[in-house]
């Protein structure tokens, strides 16, 4: 059994499952993060089921453009702006805010990487992607400031733009022959794509995978019983956004023994461990897809599919995404849920 085959198959086909039942409630709910979530997940579904193909049948160079496209710049943008969209209204914005900026310093050290292995970027491109980044982060936080209701829609519009430049980058950029690269063990690596490529992908993934995890554990701790250990009374902006932003860490941690406790007892709000597995899905196939840009790639595909397990596990729990489950696009509940028991 070749568990290069097997394991992101089952990835695939575990995604394209969980978006027909997201897209399903979206089709009933007409919630907007249900319906980015639906095409995040679709974006897991191809680029799992292109590393099904490249590894039982070979890769060729469209199949390793289409993984590279939708693996590095879709998957995490787009399930973290649906975490975004749920979170609309609260001042996650300036956590989304934060995490533009630190996606665009970390553009600029991997430049720096990849010019002392020999492979420089272009400085306009490195100018152009921290400068953009920056300047989405500003608008984000900006945006948080004034009016909460448009955070969701500008951050989408700054993806979608983006998403659109980098599909054309990615599309026509050189590659050397064979087209496409794998590490000795069959694993695709972003290598084969130029240095001005490769930079572009943290705004994507950094601000996506921490949009994804830390929504779900700023919701975790929303609905947690709470132990408030450090409270933050500031109005200056910026300090009082880290202050916060430091409180909620603070305090989450400090609450983690209560929330075992009401857990046993069988009065935790269901959307305590919904999320919470949400973050552990999130987090897993992040550090996974960061240890392969470093040459560690044994566990890429084991994350792959571990993280679409419990972001599923996580999603079917969470009564803002199933108030129940049906056979997708028919009238036949699988389960149906009562919303006052659900919430606890």
């Amino acid at each position: 059994m070749d568990f290069n085959v097997l394991l992101p198959f089952l990835s695939s086909f575990l995604s394209f499952a969980f978006a027909a039942l997201v897209g399903d409630q979206w089709l009933r709910r007409r919630q907007p993060y249900q319906l980015v979530w639906t095409i995040g997940l679709v974006w897991y579904g191809i680029s799992a089921g292109t590393e099904f193909l490249g590894s039982a049948f070979g890769w060729n160079e469209a199949l390793y453009r289409t993984w590279y496209l939708i693996g590095a710049f879709g998957v995490a943008a787009y399930l973290g702006l649906g975490t975004v969209y749920l979170l609309n209204r609260t001042r996650f914005g300036y956590f989304v805010a934060a995490s533009f900026a630190l996606a665009g310093l970390f553009s600029y050290l991997t430049s720096i990487k990849y010019a002392r292995e020999g492979n420089p970027a272009a400085d306009a491109t490195v100018f152009v992607v921290v400068t953009a980044s920056l300047a989405a982060g500003l608008i984000v936080a900006l945006v948080t400031r004034y009016d909460r209701r448009w955070i969701g829609h500008v951050t989408a519009a700054i993806l979608v733009l983006a998403s659109l430049a980098v599909a054309v980058l990615t599309l026509t950029a050189p590659i050397a022959a064979p087209g496409f690269a794998i590490d000795e063990i069959g694993i695709p690596v972003g290598s084969a794509m130029p240095s001005d490529i490769r930079i572009l992908t943290p705004p994507f993934n950094i601000v996506g995978a921490f949009a994804l995890v830390f929504g779900a554990v700023y919701s975790a701790y929303i609905f947690m019983p709470k132990a408030r250990v450090l409270r933050v009374t500031t109005a200056a902006p910026i300090i009082g956004g880290i202050g916060r932003a430091l409180a909620v860490v603070v305090n989450f941690v400090a609450s983690l023994p209560g929330a075992v406790r009401a857990f046993r007892a069988g009065t935790l709000n269901s959307r305590v461990p919904a999320t919470l597995l949400i973050a552990l899905g999130g987090f897993i196939p992040g550090w996974t897809s960061g240890l392969n840009r470093f040459g560690v790639t044994w566990s890429f595909f084991i994350g792959e599919l571990l993280g679409v397990v419990l972001i599923f596990g996580g999603f079917l729990v969470s009564i803002e995404v199933f108030s129940d489950v049906r056979l997708p696009f028919t009238r036949i509940v699988l389960r149906r849920r009562d919303r006052e028991q659900s919430v606890g």
